[in-house]
C-alpha cells in the first residue's frame, strides 16, 4: 500500500498558483474587514489592523515550510486584525490538506475561540445579532473552512496514488518485457550451444584428423571430407534458423524438439564420427515427460560433444535408467586423455554445463559432476513427470 506524506502529493507552487491564491486571500480580506474598517477609522485602529493584514500576506508566503507556525502565528494576528482573514484562512487551508489531525484541531479551536474574542471587542461589535448566531456562524465557518483544506489534500493524495500506481504499473510492465527478452536471449543462445557446439565439435575432430593422419587413403580422406561438408552443411542450416529467430523474421519455424526417442540416433552418429559409446537402456519400454526426454538427450549430447573436444579417442558409456516410482537417472561418464596428440584443444565456452544445470533445475532435477585424475563423470537425476 502506497502511503505518501504532503510533500509528495502536493503539487509545488507555479508563479500562477502564488498569484490566484494570493488575490483570493485579498477578495476574504475584503469581504471580512469591509463594514469593520469604517467603524475602526475614527480611533486609529485602522491602521493597525491593516498592518497585521500587511504582515499576515507576507507570511503567508511561507505557509508549507512552516505550516503549523504560519497557522497558529497568523490566526493570532485574528485578536486585532480583521484584515489577516484572507491570508489566514489560506494558511489553515494549507495546514488542513495535511491531513493531522493532531494539528488540525488545535488550530481549529483557536480560530473559534479568537474569533469570539475579537467580535466581543470590536468597534463594529454592536451590531444586534444574538451570541448564540454569532458563534455558530464562526463555528460553521471554520468546519467549512477545515473540511475544504481536508478534501483538497485527500483530492490530491488520490491523484498522486493513481498516478503513482500507473507509473509503477509501467515500470513493473517493462521489467516483466525486458525479463521475457532476457528468457528468450536465454534460450536461443542454449539452443545454439545445444545444437551448434555439437555439430561443431564433430566437425573440428575430422577436420583434425585430416590435419594429422596424413597416412589415410584417399577414399577414406574423401569420406572424412564428405562427412565434414555434411556437418558444416547442418550447422549453417541450424545457425540460420536461429538468426532469424534473433531477427524476429517471420515464417521461421520454431526447431523441432528433441526427445528421447531421438537419443539412439543421436548415438548412432557419435559412433559414425569414429567415438566408441555403449548405451546401457534401463526404462523397460516406458516413457517420461516429454521435457524430461529432451533434458536427458541434451545431457548426453553436451556429455559426447565435451569427451569429443576434450578426450578424443576414449571409452564413453551411457546409462539412463528410472521408472516413475524412483525417477529417471543418466549417468555419461568418459576416460581422460592421457597424453598429447599434437593436435590443438577444441575452444570451448565454458556454458555448456551450467546451461545443463539450469535445464535440470527447471525440470526440478539436479546435475552433479564426479571428476578424477583419470575419468570424468556426469551425473544426472529428473523427476519422471513435470
Amino acid at each position: 500500500m502506497i502511503e505518501p506524506g504532503p510533500e509528495d502529493y502536493n503539487p509545488p507552487m507555479t508563479p500562477w498558483g502564488h498569484v490566484w491564491r494570493t488575490v483570493l486571500a485579498l477578495v476574504i480580506s475584503g469581504l471580512a474587514w469591509g463594514e469593520i474598517a469604517y467603524h475602526e477609522w475614527p480611533n486609529g485602529w485602522f491602521w493597525l489592523d491593516l498592518a497585521g493584514g500587511v504582515v499576515s500576506l507576507a507570511l503567508c508566503f511561507y505557509r508549507r515550510r512552516w505550516p503549523v507556525s504560519i497557522a497558529l502565528v497568523l490566526t493570532l494576528f485574528g485578536l486585532f486584525s480583521m484584515s489577516a482573514a484572507g491570508p489566514a484562512v489560506l494558511a489553515v487551508v494549507s495546514l488542513c490538506t495535511r491531513r493531522n489531525l493532531r494539528q488540525i484541531v488545535p488550530i481549529a479551536l483557536l480560530n473559534i475561540v479568537i474569533g469570539q474574542i475579537y467580535l466581543a471587542y470590536q468597534p463594529a461589535s454592536d451590531n444586534g445579532d444574538p451570541a448564540w448566531v454569532s458563534f455558530t456562524f464562526n463555528v460553521v465557518v471554520t468546519v467549512a473552512i477545515v473540511a475544504f483544506g481536508m478534501y483538497i489534500g485527500s483530492r490530491r493524495e488520490l491523484i498522486w496514488t493513481l498516478r503513482e500506481r500507473a507509473r509503477q504499473a509501467e515500470a513493473e510492465q517493462e521489467l516483466r518485457v525486458e525479463r521475457g527478452r532476457s528468457a528468450e536471449r536465454e534460450r536461443i543462445a542454449r539452443e545454439m550451444h545445444d545444437v551448434l557446439a555439437h555439430r561443431i565439435s564433430l566437425v573440428t575432430m575430422h577436420a583434425g584428423a585430416l590435419a594429422y593422419r596424413t597416412d589415410l587413403p584417399p577414399e577414406q580422406v574423401r569420406e572424412t571430407a564428405r562427412l565434414i561438408q555434411t556437418k558444416a552443411h547442418e550447422a549453417l542450416t541450424d545457425l540460420r534458423q536461429v538468426l532469424g529467430m534473433l531477427r524476429g523474421e517471420d515464417g521461421v519455424p520454431d526447431r523441432p524438439q528433441p526427445t528421447l526417442a531421438d537419443l539412439d540416433t543421436l548415438l548412432d552418429e557419435a559412433r559414425t564420427s569414429g567415438m566408441v559409446v555403449d548405451y546401457t537402456n534401463g526404462l523397460n519400454g516406458s516413457r517420461p515427460a516429454e521435457q524430461v526426454g529432451r533434458t536427458v538427450y541434451r545431457i548426453v549430447q553436451e556429455a559426447l560433444t565435451n569427451a569429443r573436444k576434450h578426450a578424443a579417442g576414449t571409452h564413453v558409456s551411457v546409462t539412463v535408467a528410472g521408472d516413475p516410482a524412483r525417477g529417471l537417472s543418466v549417468v555419461v561418464g568418459n576416460g581422460k586423455a592421457l597424453g598429447r596428440s599434437g593436435r590443438p584443444a577444441a575452444p570451448g565456452s565454458r556454458l555448456g554445463l551450467v546451461g545443463l544445470r539450469e535445464r535440470a533445475e527447471l525440470t526440478g532435477g539436479t546435475l552433479s559432476i564426479d571428476e578424477t585424475e583419470r575419468s570424468f563423470t556426469l551425473r544426472g537425476w529428473l523427476p519422471w513427470a513435470t
